[in-house]
């Protein structure tokens, strides 16, 4: 009897470590300039366990338990001289009998992962949302594990886009002439509704099943880079989704932030700038959720901070994209998330990052770029910032004349501001994204306003990017709700009546956008003067804007009229610039355009003169 109950005892006590649930980071490498690599352990009553490992070249320097009892965080030491890429168990015991383990691999960074280039103002970015892309296979479409459906008739539903739609138009990509591809969050989002959007994570390590898996998402970037793009990893450090696994059981309170009663942020981001902002509401900006089913992050965790950095380090290693956008930037804490850019910067120095900073003037948007004179001396070490104002200039000064601060001025004072900048070859310069209005439906249709802007944002400062559907036409009203700006790419569909993927399938209209688009951005990849050349620009007079490009072997005359006539200018103005230059040719047309005495310019045209 009493063998019995000794068997009964021990058989509970080893019944009460289930089964290891998560091991994250998985996997890691050998050759990091930080040696330190901190597992997060989660299973039923992990903490009640004795960890245990031997490898040569591997040091297990703490343990730490926090508030659940159902986590571990274990800080190891990698000597990069000892260790070899091999793997070694991990045991987990208890008076002495292994409760269970988990077998830990150390892999050989690929050759040259270091010195990976990243994005820069020599690259234009296609910004994509892969649901509303096109849908490579249906069977993917509903995933079993996968709460939200597919419904193409709702315009907040699944769609089906998925990475393979996306690795089937890669070529479409490359013949448009974009060099960099930045797509909305591929990480899964197991959530109840309007998931497609893809920033309410639930899983920091794994693509969606809708999407595809790991390895489609590695061999999407490889086959990029076989044909000459970039790849871009959007991710969200500043919330998480209601449903992420951790939710159930946070490994401690503040892992995020959490108030008496449903908190929403203030959307204030003012407040992180302003001498005057009050506590309460400084912090309810920060620590104030986004939405219900979005948790809201504490990054003065360290433990968390640390879970952050290491996830897009691994992305970086592991999947070998060659930059990050990361979602919200000014609303995660800002002294933790300096720490997090530098150190994927100080592992990847010619990598680039991009933070969201949705602010309505240069002075905010300055603020947030990495070496930026600050009064409060914060450095973000963030190296591109995105450049809203000139958003904001661009949605207006092409339907509005000639005044004192409209029409073309509004691009002449946006980038007045350039002197607050460190870097003004890292700005992010757009016309519309994901969660703006289409610019094709600020100018009506008007695809002479299109190639205005176009013109404009592929000759300024900066990293220009353009939004999916843009270079066919495609519109959308944001008062009609994000679903009506982020239609489904004609020809992504197996039934779709239109395929705009071909110049075949496209309509004569659709061609015109995309051809004139297409034109500037093979001519953009092969003109160093464009992509890092100085800038001088002329106040604009009877709506006519003036800037030139230049560098030591090139000038570029780039003339924008934002007038519905033509207009006749005296280039004598421009002599500082023009000098000895007698002749321009028009990049779009392959005209002559004679500098002197004057030019006379067409209705709602961009000239873009290559000086001879």
């Amino acid at each position: 009897m009493k063998k019995i109950i000794t068997v009964v005892l021990l058989f509970i006590s080893i019944g009460v470590f289930a089964q290891l649930e998560h091991v994250e980071p998985a996997f890691w490498w050998i050759g990091f300039k930080n040696p330190h690599l901190q597992l997060l352990v989660n299973g039923p009553q992990i903490s009640k366990t004795d960890v245990s490992m031997h490898y040569p070249g591997v040091e297990l320097t703490a343990v730490h338990k926090v508030t659940s009892p159902n986590y571990l965080f274990l800080d190891l030491v990698i000597n990069s001289k000892i260790a070899k890429p091999g793997k070694f168990v991990i045991k987990f015991s208890k008076n002495g009998k292994t409760l269970d383990s988990y077998t830990y691999e150390l892999k050989a960074r690929t050759k040259g992962s270091s010195e990976r280039q990243g994005f820069s103002s020599a690259d234009v970015i296609y910004l994509l949302m892969p649901d509303r892309f096109a849908n490579g296979t249906t069977k993917n479409d509903n995933v079993p594990s996968m709460i939200e459906k597919a419904d193409r008739s709702s315009m907040n539903g699944r769609h089906g886009g998925d990475i393979l739609g996306m690795e089937e138009h890669i070529n479409y990509l490359k013949d448009l002439g974009v060099t960099a591809v930045w797509s909305t969050p591929l990480l899964e989002n197991n959530n109840e509704r309007t998931t497609y959007h893809g920033y309410a994570i639930t899983n920091y390590y794994k693509i969606d099943p809708r999407f595809g898996t790991n390895q489609d998402y590695v061999q999407y970037v490889k086959d990029c880079h076989q044909n000459g793009i970039k790849v871009i990893m959007d991710m969200v450090a500043n919330h998480c989704g209601i449903n992420h696994w951790w939710m159930k059981d946070l490994p401690m309170p503040d892992w995020i932030h959490q108030f008496p009663s449903y908190t929403q942020s203030n959307f204030q981001m003012s407040t992180i700038q302003d001498p005057h902002a009050s506590a309460i509401d400084k912090k309810i900006f920060l620590d104030g959720w986004f939405d219900r089913t979005m948790p809201d992050l504490n990054q003065n965790n360290p433990y968390l901070l640390t879970y952050l950095t290491q996830n897009a380090i691994w992305w970086i290693e592991y999947a070998g994209i060659d930059g990050i956008r990361m979602d919200t930037y000014p609303y995660c804490d800002k002294e933790p998330m300096a720490k997090w850019a530098k150190a994927i910067m100080t592992e990847y120095p010619h990598f680039n990052i991009m933070g969201e900073t949705w602010l309505s003037n240069p002075v905010s948007v300055a603020y947030w770029q990495k070496g930026a004179l600050n009064p409060d001396h914060f450095n973000s070490y963030l190296p591109t910032v995105m450049d809203f104002p000139l958003l904001q200039a661009l949605e207006a000064c092409f339907n509005e004349g000639n005044g004192w601060d409209t029409g073309m001025k509004r691009l002449y004072n946006s980038l007045a501001y350039d002197y607050l900048f460190p870097n003004t070859n890292n700005i992010l310069v757009f016309a519309e994204n994901h969660d703006t209005p289409r610019f094709n439906f600020i100018v009506k249709n008007n695809v002479d306003k299109f190639k205005l802007a176009m013109a404009f944002l592929m000759t300024t400062r900066g990293i220009p990017e353009i939004y999916y559907g843009s270079e066919i036409g495609m519109t959308g009203d944001k008062a009609k709700g994000d679903g009506d700006i982020r239609r489904d790419f004609p020809g992504g569909w197996p039934n779709d009546s239109i395929n705009a993927f071909t110049a075949a399938g496209r309509t004569p209209l659709q061609n015109e956008y995309f051809n004139y688009l297409s034109k500037l951005l093979h001519w953009r990849q092969k003109e160093a003067v464009i992509q890092t050349g100085k800038l001088i620009h002329y106040i604009p007079q009877n709506n006519v804007y003036v800037y030139f490009r230049y560098n030591n072997k090139k000038t570029v005359m780039v003339i924008l009229n934002g007038n519905n006539t033509e207009q006749t200018l005296n280039t004598a103005r421009f002599s500082q610039c023009i000098k000895n230059f007698t002749r321009g040719t028009d990049v779009e047309t392959g005209k002559t355009i004679q500098l002197q005495p004057s030019i006379t310019i067409p209705k709602e045209t961009a000239y873009i003169l290559e000086l001879k």
